[in-house]
């Protein structure tokens, strides 16, 4: 569940490079704040009978530990290697590898689902989406899903203004890049809330990539004004915990088989 994904071939002077390469410097702040992935979205992803799946860009582990319940066997693919150091403390039932949605280190028709979590926007679908297809066994589905933050909630409206970033974005969450081989996208969209205390709030927001990116001065002034926000608003400052409303955009596009 993490953007890392497109580590491969990381180019310096490519900012969407910098800041996908920028989540292994922050995988403990990652690990704390992001929010884990319902299990109704996970559920409608899953093709039933599912045993081998692929939790690709998997990150710290978010999505990784609701896939393990689900299916015989799990393979998380990372390229940061520290994600990967945290994911493998936090879900030891799952295999983890080092490699990327362009290239990775499995057999060919081995796996039965490929799930992207928060990472499809970072990888080059010309070179992932036949990578995919590759690994996967006919009849198999890519299952991608977001947690997209409800900027319908006035106080969520206001911490974004204060984060200095734009409205909380599509990521081509709505439609994303896939195309043949696969069969049309099939799109649903699972409301829920995410509950948190203030400390992990902090965290979330510092492990955003364009906040890991700032300098330290510019990361401290945001996370201050954050802090302030929650401290001032009707709707957070007295709460122990913070009521973070997401929307879950899930999209699967089986192979045909």
């Amino acid at each position: 569940m993490n953007p890392t994904t497109h580590a491969h071939g990381h180019d310096p002077a490519d900012p969407l490079s910098t800041l996908a390469s920028s989540f292994g410097q922050a995988a403990d702040v990652y690990e704390r704040g992001r929010p884990s992935y319902p299990v109704d979205a996970v559920d409608w992803l899953l093709p039933q009978g599912a045993r081998h799946v692929v939790d690709l860009g998997a990150g710290t582990g978010k999505l990784t530990r609701v896939l393990v319940p689900r299916a015989e066997q799990v393979t998380a693919v990372e390229p940061s290697e520290g994600m990967r150091s945290v994911l493998e403390q936090a879900v030891p039932e799952a295999r983890s590898l080092a490699g990327s949605a362009e290239s990775m280190p499995l057999d060919d028709s081995s796996v039965d689902a490929v799930f992207v979590a928060q990472a499809w926007h970072w990888v080059d679908p010309r070179a992932a989406v036949p990578e995919v297809a590759r690994v996967l066994r006919p009849g198999g589905t890519l299952a991608l899903l977001w947690n997209i933050r409800d900027e319908t909630v006035p106080w969520l409206t206001e911490l974004s203004q204060v984060m200095h970033s734009p409205a909380e974005r599509d990521m081509s969450s709505d439609a994303p890049p896939v195309g043949e081989p696969f069969a049309p996208i099939e799109r649903r969209d699972f409301p829920w809330v995410h509950e948190l205390g203030r400390d992990e709030l902090l965290a979330m927001i510092a492990s955003r990539s364009y906040v890991i990116t700032l300098s330290e001065d510019d990361r401290a002034q945001v996370l201050r004004d954050v802090g302030q926000l929650l401290d001032t608003h009707p709707d957070t400052r007295r709460a122990d915990l913070i009521r973070l409303p997401y929307v879950t955009r899930a999209s699967r596009a089986v192979l045909p088989g």
